[in-house]
């Protein structure tokens, strides 16, 4: 397992806003499509565990969320 050690500054600072957001959705919300990256859906469920283990999609993910505004 990866983790958020192995992400530059930038990516962390973004990892760390991402789980603030993350722990304040609602358990029900979780399960809810908030991103499409190469035609596969990313759930927040999907979008925390990626970003949690410095998964191959967390870079893209922590940026487009930032681009939407959600982080």
């Amino acid at each position: 397992m990866k983790g958020t050690v192995d992400m530059d500054p930038s990516m962390q600072k973004l990892s760390s806003e991402f789980m603030k957001v993350y722990a304040n959705i609602p358990l029900n919300i979780r399960d809810d499509i908030v991103l499409v990256i190469d035609d596969e859906p990313i759930t927040w469920n999907v979008a925390y565990l990626e970003v949690k283990i410095a998964g191959s999609k967390a870079e893209h993910i922590l940026n487009d969320l930032k681009e939407l505004e959600l982080i």
